[in-house]
């Protein structure tokens, strides 16, 4: 048998393997509820693992600008700026007009730009 060391005891692992099967039998039902959805929940936050499309919707989130504006909000290329663009708006977080011969874009989701508000909140309330 192993003698646990003070340094063991310190780690982030238990120093005795054990558990509770009640705990776990719940927690993996209330997990497997969600399993099927927890695929596309990472490709959402890897969506949003970006600082460019993370500045697109916010910057959105002060009213409705063409691809030239973001753009040069972002300093980048009109290219570069279109593809970010493209995928806010394929996930549907995006809505776009065309007005002749200029393209504007605004924020589909209060939802999402709520969450977004709240996550920066909480990182501030960390730097505290």
């Amino acid at each position: 048998m192993r003698k646990v060391t003070a340094i063991a005891a310190k780690s982030d692992t238990c120093a005795i393997p054990c558990f509770d099967h009640l705990k776990v039998n719940k927690v993996k039902k209330a997990l497997s509820k969600e399993e099927k959805r927890l695929p596309e929940l990472a490709d959402f936050y890897k969506l949003l693992g970006n600082t460019t499309r993370l500045k697109i919707l916010l910057a959105l989130a002060q009213g409705e600008l063409c691809v030239c504006d973001i753009a040069h909000v972002l300093e980048l290329s009109m290219a570069a700026t279109s593809h970010q663009l493209k995928l806010l708006r394929d996930q549907g977080w995006l809505g776009m007009r065309n007005d002749g011969k200029m393209v504007y874009y605004r924020l589909n989701s209060e939802d999402l730009l709520k969450a977004l508000r709240g996550d920066l909140k909480i990182l501030e309330a960390r730097l505290r």
